[in-house]
């Protein structure tokens, strides 16, 4: 009999796609590591999603799967993937983005959700670009350069796990990690057209993911929401090395996802939540999202304002908490002038933070979390645009103008950071496309622990209103 060959035509396939040529015996891990190198080797050059790969280490993986009987596979055995470049993954540098770690040698251990999918038979393929300590809504450094949108390559993939939704959406691998601390799952996923979920922190458990703000959350980009419910379900559970992880989930993510009744839940749609400013044509495309995704999920659109203050200085406060954790101290009093200058004046600023300032900070968090929480007892799911505007300039910096106003730059992606803050899962579900040509995200948001109401929601609308796996021409 000979052997299969690998799928050269079409698409890139998905997770659930790759894993169903391979029980099918229709193609190999190894045939599906050399499309994934021969997709890199021809798009990233353009694209710069990937930062570092691990071809030897993929061939060598993929050799294993293909020797390991069927039967005792484990349920992701043979899909490529990629790690985002904030994350370690064993016999890979991390770098950070930044030139701090530049050049560093390969890390010995793999993080807690990296462990998970290389164990259930993933195969890692290298490293994708995120900027400076994942510091912006676009992904550029000095140490890694410039990572561009699959569908423009002059607009952003966003950020900051921007590397990891541009080599999704290019397809160049069937999905990458991410982590999301302010919407860096999302926001790409939104610019590239993807699905990628926020999981409420501590669904997935890490070493060292922001453990003193409590805003982050490890995840996943996929191209479809299926192929999301398979990986939360791979990556999801306690791990005693983590302290703030969560107790197992009480769902499987997988049959969730397709059998979950929404029916009857209450929705309400907030262009803006009390304060952003939103481009007319995404405002546009996701109140016509909304209208199908009510219409396909039988959701109870109600009139239940939320009326938020602008929190994104807050926000911003509190993520500074964690800068510091884990990093040598002589190299931000010594070697501050090699950061990116647009990242440098964080790290000073935080330094000087005092107790009292970061107590008051907390204290506004805090009555965040009480305004929101009491929103809830009116309404079950709350709908916002991914972003205020279509992706920007790949080379950034985040826009502090829209609609002729002059704003602060996190007011180009404020919505996602609401679930970071009070500790929400949230999604970005595929909305439409620009006049121009840009996809735009519709976000998902529902009550903590219920990422089981996301996905099955994504998964509603991923039905009735199909979107593009890849960007046009990939």
């Amino acid at each position: 009999m000979s052997e299969p060959s690998p799928p050269t035509d079409g698409p890139m396939p998905g997770v659930r796609d790759a894993l169903g040529l391979l029980g099918r015996g229709e193609t190999t891990a190894r045939d599906l590591v050399e499309r994934c190198l021969t997709a890199i080797e021809e798009r990233n050059p353009e694209l710069n999603a990937f930062v570092h790969v691990d071809a030897a280490g993929a061939r060598a993986a993929a050799d294993a799967v293909d020797a390991t009987p069927h039967d005792e596979r484990g349920p992701l055995a043979g899909v490529p993937f990629g790690v985002k470049d904030l994350q370690d993954c064993a016999g890979m540098p991390t770098t950070k983005g930044s030139r701090w770690f530049a050049g560093g040698p390969p890390v010995d251990r793999d993080d807690l959700h990296v462990a998970r999918l290389r164990a259930a038979g993933a195969i890692p393929i290298g490293k994708t670009a995120a900027p400076e300590f994942g510091a912006w809504a676009y992904t550029a450094s000095p140490a890694l350069g410039v990572t561009r949108n699959p569908w423009d390559p002059t607009r952003t993939p966003g950020g900051s796990s921007g590397g990891s939704a541009a080599a999704v959406s290019a397809g160049m691998v069937p999905f990458c990690t991410g982590d999301d601390g302010g919407g860096s799952i999302r926001t790409p996923a939104g610019f590239t057209g993807l699905v990628g979920l926020k999981p409420c922190y501590g669904r997935i458990p890490t070493y060292d993911v922001t453990r003193l703000a409590q805003n982050a959350a490890v995840g996943s980009l996929t191209t479809t929401v299926p192929d999301h419910a398979l990986l939360l379900d791979v990556m999801a559970g306690p791990d005693d090395r983590d302290r703030t992880c969560l107790p197992a989930p009480a769902v499987c993510y997988a049959d969730a996802v397709e059998h979950l009744d929404a029916t009857g839940r209450r929705a309400a749609w907030s262009p803006d939540l009390g304060f952003g400013l939103v481009d007319p044509e995404v405002r546009a495309i996701c109140e016509r999202a909304v209208a199908v995704l009510v219409d396909a999920a039988g959701l109870e659109l109600v009139d239940h304002p939320l009326v938020l203050d602008d929190f994104v200085p807050v926000y911003a406060r509190i993520e500074g908490v964690d800068m510091f954790v884990g990093v040598d101290p002589a190299l931000w009093t010594e070697r501050l002038d090699e950061l990116d200058p647009l990242v440098a004046p964080g790290w000073a600023s935080a330094a000087r933070a005092t107790l009292p300032k970061l107590a008051a900070v907390e204290d506004a968090r805090t009555r965040i979390e009480r305004q929101v929480g009491g929103w809830f007892t009116g309404a079950d799911v709350l709908l916002t645009p991914m972003a205020a505007i279509p992706a920007f300039a790949a080379e950034g910096p985040m826009p502090t103008e829209i609609l002729g106003r002059t704003v602060h730059g996190g007011m180009s992606v404020p919505f996602a950071m609401l679930a970071n803050l009070v500790n929400l899962p949230a999604i970005n579900i595929p909305a439409g496309v620009t006049a121009g040509g840009l996809p735009v995200g519709l976000q998902v948001v529902t009550r903590r622990f219920t990422e089981e109401l996301c996905l099955r929601l994504a998964r509603v609308m991923e039905d009735a209103a199909p979107w593009p796996r890849h960007a046009p021409g990939r």
